[in-house]
């Protein structure tokens, strides 16, 4: 069984890249968004995502192998696909714990993925969603969660932004950065900081590890970017059943990002972020 890690900032493509896979014989993830709860079992506790290396203790590797183990058994799979938004800052930790894994780093403007994600740190309850989460998060940890989830909701009840208390990777130093930032900034700061770890951390690896794709160019040229997928992860899969896997994805949301924030608060991320956005000619 193979391991293929998808990692990128929030409103970057992750999702829809996972969902491409898996549509895909033989490919497999968990029946939920993300598995954030089960990278931090062991660290549940600990101030951010972004967890060290050395804390992925002989018990947190083993936990966690067990559950891409039970995965794969109970789909047959021959690859399982893992995506969690916040492992963007904590990769050499989940290098460590799975460092036979591959990855797949899809990038987006940092603009158009902060005004997607303003709309979620906005969001109203899901209780579909959360459901299928919790059923993955490990039982010792259930009161920790619980508590932290009512408290975010009941916070945005009383938020001039009407904000969550809390949403998407947890930074090292967010509370800081929230008291300090407009929701914008706060947005296009995560995405700066996932980013720019994940980058750090892949530079350091061999090139066959990790193949990195722009999700612009994905979403406008699917079919010749999953068989770049596809081929780096060694998968022949027949021209027609890629072309079904990418029929639904769309360019339509290119800019959008951008469009809702307006132009003048665009030039003032720009500048809060500039050197990143440059890095990806963003900018």
């Amino acid at each position: 069984m193979n391991r293929l890690i998808i990692i990128g900032a929030p409103r970057s493509g992750t999702n829809m890249l996972r969902d491409v896979l898996t549509s895909l014989q033989g490919i497999e993830t968990w029946p939920c968004d993300e598995i954030n709860y089960i990278w931090r079992h062991g660290n549940v506790r600990y101030p951010s995502d972004e967890i060290p290396a050395d804390r992925a203790t002989p018990a947190v590797q083993k936990y966690i192998r067990g559950r891409f183990d039970s995965i794969a058994h109970k789909t047959g799979a021959e690859v399982v696909v893992e995506k969690t938004c916040a492992s963007s800052l904590r990769v050499p930790f989940v290098d460590k714990i799975v460092p036979e894994a591959r990855y797949v780093f899809i990038y987006r403007d940092g603009i158009d993925a902060t005004g997607s994600a303003k709309l979620r740190w906005t969001a109203r309850l899901d209780i579909p969603y959360i459901l299928e989460k919790v059923r993955f998060v490990p039982k010792l940890d259930l009161p920790y969660y619980a508590l932290r989830y009512f408290w975010s909701r009941f916070y945005r009840l009383f938020s001039r932004d009407k904000r969550l208390a809390f949403w998407g990777p947890a930074l090292d130093n967010m509370q800081d950065i929230l008291q300090k930032h407009t929701l914008d900034e706060v947005c296009a700061l995560q995405w700066q900081r996932c980013v720019d770890q994940s980058e750090k951390a892949f530079s350091s690896m061999p090139a066959d590890k990790v193949i990195r794709v722009r999700y612009e160019d994905f979403v406008q040229s699917p079919r010749d970017e999953l068989k770049r997928v596809l081929d780096f992860m060694g998968r022949e899969v027949s021209d027609d059943k890629i072309a079904a896997a990418v029929s639904s994805v769309s360019a339509k949301s290119l800019g959008k990002g951008r469009q809702s924030l307006g132009e003048d608060q665009v030039r003032s991320l720009e500048k809060l972020v500039g050197e990143t956005l440059k890095r990806y000619d963003y900018l």
